[in-house]
């Protein structure tokens, strides 16, 4: 647990305007991941699960959505960070039931911009000040601005991810940090 920084609770809030891999609509559902190791935390006595990079290990997915191409998964899928320098990355896909799920695209974002909110002093801040902004560049898939806000007590993050590798569709996330008792902090 030292090694560890905390966890960074990730909402998958909705796709909007997924790209159709069936002949009508899609399946889709979301995997989170972070580095080369994944991990998955179901409950406070959670069980940590490392993997080298030969291992198939267990993913942070959401659950699917059946023929929605703009689905409402509103889930909480959570990432132990044990290097704030990593990407963390998305993949949405369809899933198939006779051949293996289509990919419908994936996207990457960097949360240093969030940690270094998180690392600031914000105490006696009024609910709803905007830290700072992250604006949408070359380098990152955001699909538009994405402001850290202080609100109820807690930084978070609201991100859009345009997908890439695909004709359409974007991602709505929120981030959220969690500080664990015996990791090294932030």
């Amino acid at each position: 647990m030292e090694h560890l920084h905390g966890l960074l609770r990730i909402h998958v809030h909705r796709g909007v305007n997924l790209a159709k891999r069936d002949v009508l609509s899609s399946d889709p559902y979301v995997i989170v991941r972070m580095g080369k190791q994944l991990f998955k935390f179901d409950h406070p006595v959670f069980a940590l699960i490392s993997l080298d990079e030969n291992q198939r290990g267990l993913k942070l997915k959401t659950r699917v959505v059946n023929k929605n191409v703009n689905p409402e998964w509103n889930e909480d899928l959570t990432l132990s960070v044990d290097d704030t320098n990593l990407p963390v990355k998305i993949f949405v896909y369809d899933r198939d039931t006779f051949s293996l799920d289509d990919k419908m695209g994936d996207a990457e974002f960097q949360i240093g911009p969030f940690v270094e909110a998180l690392r600031m002093e914000l105490n006696g801040l009024p609910s709803g000040t905007i830290i700072t902004r992250v604006q949408p560049n070359r380098e990152n898939c955001l699909a538009e601005e994405s402001c850290i806000i202080w609100t109820e007590g807690k930084v978070v993050q609201n991100l859009v991810l345009r997908l890439r590798n695909v004709e359409s569709g974007e991602v709505e996330l929120q981030l959220q940090w969690i500080d664990i008792p015996g990791s090294r902090g932030l």
